[in-house]
């Protein structure tokens, strides 16, 4: 079985690009046992982009 976790990051609303390092997100979350999954887009706002994404993680439960 297992547990899953999700984690938003933002968009900048001027050129789209993350507010947080989406990166260094992931190797943190795997330093603590979690294994990404997938990364989310919803869907698109008003002009026709994502406001932001998920990034979706999982790790067993023992």
């Amino acid at each position: 079985m297992y547990e899953h976790t999700f984690r938003r990051v933002e968009l900048s609303a001027f050129n789209k690009k993350p507010k947080e390092d989406y990166q260094q997100i992931v190797f943190d979350f795997e330093k603590e046992g979690w294994e990404l999954v997938q990364i989310f887009a919803p869907a698109t706002s008003g002009y026709g982009a994502a406001s932001y994404f998920e990034l979706i993680f999982k790790r067993r439960i023992d």
